[in-house]
């Protein structure tokens, strides 16, 4: 039977990710406009979904070519690693006039979209992970073990770090990159805590977090070292 609930996640991730993106313009966004950092954001995020999707079929033996219809349906699920670099290389692309702008206009925006992206669990019965005692542990359907829902704990984590993203962006007006390292090193972190809590089916990417903890960090050191030498007397 052919399933495509991860569209659900799609538009789960792409409806909250716009909806931040339009909440922000109201209150000072740092960008150029809300219309434009849609475009930006839609296309990165397409380009992402689908070449993370691509690198999950490739990884499970499915070939693409024979199997185009696999690419909708949920079997694999999507990359993480591939992904996001497809969906940073496609930003950094369309957006290369005006990057650093970018990168910060839509930081809240892209953490509040994983939220809805993690929070999609919801519409197939994906959120539980390992076994818990918890009051509001969960149990599949069929089982009397009770598990965590972790997915719905990383999209709770991730919206907060979201909202306060855009909070910072509007009130406290933080150095260039600071926004787009917070966001990417809060997204890495937020999977590596919740990490040990999902199914161990296979080797996890922890990798990939990591990386994005460590490339976070140095876009924040590399802003706070900018500043420190621009207002440095010559």
């Amino acid at each position: 039977m052919m399933e495509f609930t991860l569209l659900f996640s799609v538009a789960m991730g792409a409806l909250t990710m716009y909806g931040f993106i339009y909440w922000e313009a109201k209150r000072g966004n740092a960008a150029d406009c809300a219309g434009g950092l849609w475009n930006y954001a839609i296309g990165a995020s397409v380009a992402g979904i689908f070449g993370g999707r691509l690198a999950a079929m490739i990884a499970d033996g499915v070939n693409p070519l024979t199997h185009p219809g696999d690419i909708v349906i949920v079997r694999a699920g999507v990359a993480t690693g591939p992904a996001a670099l497809i969906a940073l290389a496609t930003l950094a692309f369309l957006a290369r006039r005006e990057l650093v702008v970018v990168l910060d206009g839509i930081a809240a925006a892209a953490v509040a979209g994983l939220a809805g992206w993690h929070a999609g669990c919801l519409t197939r019965d994906a959120c539980l992970g390992t076994p818990s005692d918890l009051p509001w542990a969960q149990a599949l359907d069929g089982s009397t073990i009770t598990r965590h829902p972790v997915e719905v704990y990383a999209a709770i984590l991730l919206l907060i770090a979201g909202g306060a993203v855009a909070w910072a962006k509007a009130y406290r007006r933080p150095p260039p990159l600071v926004p787009a390292g917070v966001a990417l090193a809060v997204a890495g972190a937020v999977r590596l805590v919740t990490e040990p809590l999902r199914p161990a089916l296979a080797g996890g990417p922890e990798v990939w977090y990591w990386i994005a903890v460590a490339g976070g960090l140095s876009l924040i050191g590399y802003s706070r070292l900018h500043a420190r030498r621009a207002s440095t007397p010559a």
